[in-house]
């Protein structure tokens, strides 16, 4: 029975993911003809506006639609694609020519791969999610990860689907010991964004927790088995690695230097390495003291605000992650929040944030209903703003 009804909810939440795909995408085109745009479009899908398909399509969708047409194109000394990890745009290009090269087709076939990825992944988070929870919080984690204020990326021509998937895979065959399974996975993921190795010290912890020891277990009766068993994780482990060191092999053989892509992170204005606590305290400050002189002032107030919010109600949510999930998922949080809030600056946080999943179980595992009705209410009011403004060409990246 507990089977047949993991199927039925595995269904629905498929049916309901594809179906908020689609929702959100009416919505994208109701906004795109009916409020004028913040800026010049920067590119177009077809060459010449599009009012529906154009709205899946901004800022670094045309980088990843540049490398699946003519790949890597490094720029000594000056800003160039090769920021931008190497899978989604792969998938992208060989998708992409089953029907023919046109930019178009590629641009499509990137908001199929996201559209898909996403789907698979909330089914993935809901396999993960059971671990821990009951069938009810489970399918509440979902929910709360599909209306994000940031979420609208997972259906646009980004990477963010594509990674949250094969990262909750990862995680997933972990923490079921099922190694090599695990591994792959998590050298597509941490092949698909720059953020991917920041969860290698999470995985290494799940490793960890979940091989077994002669003590520990009845099931093994001797070393051997826990030992082979640790021996499969560790090589799940580096395999999960390898994703991010082909990539740094294959930057090195383009430029002579591994890590060319982070001198070009920096180079686009993006230092991380900082205290990760000075630009959230800023804003506190900004917010604290002045609040309205500050986001009617300044142009750019409304979006950092937005972006730090989410950033510090995340680094919030750490305590209790670590304390209902374990290390594993709280270092997971630290490292993937420390990256971009230790640039001391806020641009793409809540991008970021979006695929920080274990925030989410943590907030389904509230009891109170009034409570859980009011996050769902705020995520859905703040979803449609994200997706308006993103929609609009503002300054969400």
């Amino acid at each position: 029975m507990s089977s047949l009804s993991n199927r039925r909810a595995v269904l629905r939440i498929a049916a309901c993911a594809l179906g908020f795909r689609v929702v959100s995408a009416i919505i994208a085109l109701l906004v795109n003809v009916t409020f004028p745009l913040y800026q010049r479009e920067q590119f177009t899908v077809f060459g010449s506006t599009s009012p529906f398909w154009d709205t899946f399509a901004r800022y670094d969708s045309g980088y990843y639609e540049g490398i699946a047409w003519s790949g890597y194109a490094p720029l000594a000394g000056g800003r160039s694609n090769i920021a931008y990890f190497p899978v989604y745009p792969l998938l992208m290009r060989y998708v992409g020519r089953l029907f023919g090269r046109h930019h178009a087709v590629y641009f499509i076939s990137g908001i199929g791969i996201a559209w898909v990825s996403f789907i698979l992944a909330m089914v993935a988070l809901y396999y993960l999610a059971r671990l821990d929870l009951s069938r009810r919080q489970a399918e509440r984690a979902v929910l709360l990860t599909t209306i994000f204020p940031f979420a609208f990326f997972f259906g646009v021509a980004y990477s963010e689907s594509t990674f949250l998937l094969f990262a909750v895979l990862s995680l997933y065959f972990f923490r079921t010991r099922r190694w090599m399974f695990g591994g792959l996975c998590g050298a597509v993921a941490t092949a698909t964004r720059v953020p991917g190795i920041m969860m290698m010290p999470a995985l290494a912890w799940v490793a960890l927790q979940t091989t077994p020891t002669t003590s520990a277990t009845s099931t093994v009766s001797s070393g051997a088995p826990a030992t082979r068993d640790r021996m499969w994780a560790a090589v799940g482990l580096v395999l999960a690695a390898s994703g991010f060191g082909a990539y740094c092999f294959y930057i090195y053989q383009l430029t002579g230097n591994p890590f060319e892509w982070a001198a070009t992170l920096e180079r686009w204005g993006y230092h991380p390495g900082g205290a990760p606590w000075v630009a959230p305290f800023r804003l506190i400050q900004h917010l604290v003291t002045h609040p309205y002189a500050y986001l009617a002032s300044d142009p750019m107030a409304p979006y950092e605000t937005l972006y730090g919010v989410t950033g510090i109600l995340f680094a919030l949510s750490i305590p209790f992650v670590w304390m209902k999930f374990g290390a594993g998922y709280g270092l997971f949080m630290v490292l993937n929040l420390w990256l971009p809030l230790s640039s001391g600056a806020f641009e793409g946080v809540g991008r970021y944030c979006s695929v920080l999943f274990p925030a989410f179980l943590c907030l389904a595992t509230i009891r109170s209903r009034t409570i859980s009705t009011a996050i769902v209410v705020l995520f859905s009011l703040f979803y449609t703003l994200g997706l308006a403004l993103f929609t609009t060409i503002h300054p969400i990246f």
